[in-house]
């Protein structure tokens, strides 16, 4: 019995096709990476701005470092490199604080905006 190769199409992802999608966004979020792989953009940013570069620099940062296993989050957790903190209405515990998130405090913020 044979078979046919390559009629099979894959969306696998990489910097040059990640999904991005713009949405209205909370108060003060301009950009989301999500778990599948994609990413929100709020829709009030202006397209093809210096803005909207850097937030989907920023973002992807997120979702490299949440391909990788580095990042990871739930509805009331977030996990970064092995260690994880509590997640509630919009704010997540770090180092005994509750921060709202994005919060330039949390060390995975650091990071994205360090390799941004």
């Amino acid at each position: 019995m044979g078979f046919k190769l390559g009629s099979e199409k894959r969306n696998i992802k990489n910097s040059s096709n990640t999904p991005i999608f713009r949405k209205k966004l909370g108060k003060g979020i301009m950009g989301e990476a999500n778990m599948d792989g994609s990413i929100f953009i709020d829709k009030d940013i202006p397209k093809g701005s210096k803005l909207e570069k850097e937030v989907i620099d920023h973002e992807k940062v997120h979702a490299r470092d949440m391909k990788s296993g580095k990042l990871a989050y739930g509805d009331d957790w977030v996990r970064y490199k092995g260690k994880t903190y509590h997640r509630k209405d919009g704010k997540i515990k770090y180092n005994g604080k509750w921060s709202i998130e994005g919060s330039k405090s949390f060390p995975w913020e650091k990071a994205a905006d360090k390799k941004q």
